[in-house]
């Protein structure tokens, strides 16, 4: 039984728990049954998740890069106690209430101006699905079908359904397996690497041969805006950002930009797109979105594309979760809006990418490593040869930190509100680490 009072399992039942979970339980890209036991958490605060045995860590990861504000907010608490007082949930359909009314009015109101429409989605990858369904039927509904590929960019990531993984990086992305099923599109080198780095005249020359060789058949462009997240963790500088809608409106394509990693502020500015003083036709959001507190995400869109799918065939949408627009989700949304708008989260961001760039110096010195890079809340260490995952794990553990590396990426994406010294002793791991590979 946990012990409430220290939030400790007894060894004989983190093992039984463990045991069952290997055998039954099956966690995300791991094999079944599980090769290594995950860790035990049994309560979070702060920025800190407590184990099961006692041992507290500085969570580097933000849970996947959503909590933002940390765990166990009062006032994000205190937003989802009074919604559960009213009503937990109730079906979108027919129905509206006044939670996701507050959220569609901060969202239109926070991002980019021409973005006035919003559709609520489980998760992330569901925005993006949804992106993607608004942008083929949208030229449909325009008499249009045969613009039914999208351009994107090689090493991005957008999710794992299926229209998501048409849009990820088809050679060295998650989804190989699934090549043969999945729909075709048109796919550009990688961006060049580097957020200050000058613009590359041969490859913003591809981007337009692309665009043009294809823009009969181009519906869209779908990309990550300045930061490429799951698919490499790659920086990339504003122009080809720009030199992308600049496509976009020459060849008459829908500019999607999946937010989803780099919105509320993650990058140094509020999306990422701001960065490039540009506006999408269509952003996915989500992640940070609650706070991390529960899954929920949003597509937005302009009134042009609204209304052009609305006056075609079909005359609405064809998309329609059973937990659009969650009550309980809605309102923890809103709240964690509010609770990032409250601070100076420019000043929390430029502080954790002051301290990662000095704890990170020298590292990319170290045999091992490739590269090293810091842009906003992010760290990156990219190694020369892939990671042994429960090694690097043991280390960052043993400085009180916790890490989930993948490929030959160790990286933290920390909440914002860590202090000086705990971003301190997150580098201070990822430094160690270095030093091992």
């Amino acid at each position: 039984m946990i012990d409430v009072k220290l939030g400790r399992m007894s060894p004989a039942e983190i093992e039984r728990l463990r045991a069952f979970d290997r055998d039954h339980v099956w966690h995300p890209y791991a094999p079944m049954p599980a090769a290594v036991p995950p860790e035990v958490v049994v309560s979070a605060s702060g920025v800190r998740l407590t184990l099961a045995d006692g041992t507290e860590l500085i969570d580097g990861m933000s849970s996947w890069w959503a909590a933002i504000h940390g765990y166990n907010h009062p006032e994000l608490n205190a937003a989802v106690t009074r919604q559960l007082g009213r009503m937990a949930h109730v079906m979108f359909g027919g129905l509206t209430h006044p939670t996701a009314v507050r959220l569609a009015e901060r969202l239109v109101d926070l991002t980019p101006e021409p973005l006035t429409t919003v559709f609520f989605a489980d998760s992330g990858s569901v925005a993006v699905e949804v992106a993607i369904k608004m942008t083929l039927q949208y030229w449909r509904s325009q008499g249009r079908p045969e613009r039914h590929r999208l351009l994107t960019v090689r090493g991005g990531y957008h999710g794992d359904t299926f229209g998501d993984m048409a849009v990820c990086d088809p050679v060295n992305g998650m989804h190989q397996l699934f090549t043969d099923v999945l729909a075709k599109h048109v796919f550009a080198p990688p961006p060049p690497l580097g957020y200050l780095a000058e613009p590359d005249p041969a490859y913003l020359e591809e981007l337009r041969r692309l665009a043009a060789a294809h823009s009969g058949e181009l519906a869209g462009i779908i990309v990550e805006p300045i930061v490429q997240g799951a698919g490499g963790m790659r920086f990339y500088a504003p122009e080809y950002l720009q030199a992308l809608r600049e496509l976009a409106d020459e060849h008459d394509l829908l500019l999607v930009l999946d937010e989803i990693a780099t919105g509320f502020g993650r990058t140094g500015e509020m999306w990422g797109c701001d960065h490039a003083e540009i506006a999408p036709d269509i952003m996915c959001v989500g992640k940070a979105l609650t706070g991390g507190y529960m899954t929920m995400a949003a597509t937005l869109c302009t009134d042009r594309v609204a209304r052009g799918i609305t006056s075609g065939e079909a005359g609405v949408l064809m998309h329609g979760p059973t937990y659009m627009a969650n009550p309980l989700a809605a309102s923890v949304a809103s709240a964690s809006i509010d609770l990032l708008l409250s601070r100076d989260w420019r000043d929390e961001v430029d502080t954790i990418e002051a301290v990662l760039t000095a704890g990170l110096d020298g590292a990319a010195d170290l045999p091992g490593v490739r590269d090293v890079r810091v842009l906003g809340a992010i760290g990156v260490i990219e190694a020369r040869e892939p990671v042994d995952v429960p090694a690097v794990q043991k280390i960052a553990m043993d400085h009180g930190v916790w890490l989930r590396p993948f490929g030959r990426l160790v990286y933290t994406m920390p909440p914002y509100v860590c202090t000086q010294e705990e971003i301190e002793q997150i580098a201070d791991a990822m430094y160690a680490i270095a030093e091992t590979l």
